[in-house]
């Protein structure tokens, strides 16, 4: 009877997750273009003004979010005098992609070249943040005619120690992983949801309007929940792996971090990272916390046209 009553649970939660992920894709529609790529489809959102003479900027979100975290408040600052591409990486959003294995910033960072070469876009400044740091290098290593420059807000780019999270873990072990992204993720996560945002801010505060926002509830659909869970488990290794190469990386780099930041310390990564390579300036705010881009636009929009102004004019004497 205990074993009767516990998979009519599960099939309870499993059509009631189905039914919540119709309702969070109702509520949170695609927007932009959607680009085909080898594994993949990119979903681009492409604002502001062109102008030949600079390259546009392309921002990349960080983990467990999707474009329109980086959309408000720093996308739309920055769209008032520059274009600005905004994209959901490969497995968020609406960017679908259909191999668990390109969880890694070397797979990313492939399908975003691939992307923005159909769109016909040609060198660009990189604006990422946290997880997307790692993203952000490995373009920039790959692909270094892609890459003009990079701004980089409180970037992950070195191993740390211990883990990303025992649920993270769970969630990519084979045949639990979908069971628990099927069943509990989407009602657990939405009663935790706010809180667990909350603690990425500190000590800023978080709007409250943040989560809504910025679709944050995306992300617990069971696909996508559990490429993000891969993304998290698979980064040790990638950054292991690309360390060593960060002094081949030449264009312009800023870093803005805080000492404050409890998810992605400073110590191990910024500060590090802004040694390795040769022309970085780096940015350490007290009392700045993880989410650089929210707390500081302002101060982030600024050192991006302090980048912008000193990449543009060889851009503009490249034939």
């Amino acid at each position: 009877m205990i074993s009767i009553a516990i998979v009519g649970a599960m099939g309870a939660l499993a059509l009631a997750t189905r039914a919540g992920v119709a309702i969070v894709e109702r509520r949170y529609p695609p927007q932009g273009q959607a680009i085909p790529v080898n594994g993949a489809t990119i979903n681009l959102v492409d604002i502001g003004p062109r102008d030949g003479q600079r390259p546009p900027l392309l921002l990349i979100h960080g983990a467990s979010s999707n474009l329109e975290a980086m959309r408000r408040p720093l996308g739309d600052l920055l769209a008032q005098r520059h274009r600005v591409l905004l994209v959901d990486r490969p497995g968020h959003g609406w960017s679908p992609r259909e191999r668990s294995e390109d969880s890694t910033p070397a797979a990313q960072a492939r399908m975003l070249d691939e992307a923005l070469a159909r769109a016909g876009i040609g060198p660009v400044i990189l604006v990422v943040h946290s997880w997307s740091g790692a993203l952000g290098l490995r373009m920039a290593l790959d692909f270094p005619e892609r890459v003009a420059g990079l701004v980089m807000l409180a970037p992950v780019a070195y191993p740390w120690r211990g883990g990303v999270g025992q649920y993270n873990a769970a969630v990519t072990t084979p045949v639990v992983g979908p069971l628990l992204a099927h069943t509990i993720t989407l009602p657990l996560g939405l009663a935790l949801m706010a809180s667990g945002a909350r603690g990425v801010f500190a000590p800023q505060q978080m709007p409250d309007d943040f989560v809504d926002r910025t679709a944050t509830p995306l992300l617990l659909r069971p696909q996508e929940f559990i490429a993000n869970a891969r993304d998290l488990v698979t980064l040790k290794q990638s950054v292991t792996e690309q360390a060593a190469r960060y002094s081949e990386i030449r264009v312009p780099v800023t870093i803005v971090a805080g000492d404050a930041d409890t998810t992605v310390s400073t110590a191990i990564h910024s500060r590090p990272l802004a040694q390795a390579i040769s022309q970085t300036r780096l940015i350490v705010l007290p009392g700045l916390g993880h989410m650089v881009q929210n707390a500081v636009p302002d101060l982030v929009a600024s050192e991006v046209e302090r980048l912008v102004a000193a990449v543009a004019p060889a851009e503009a004497a490249t034939p």
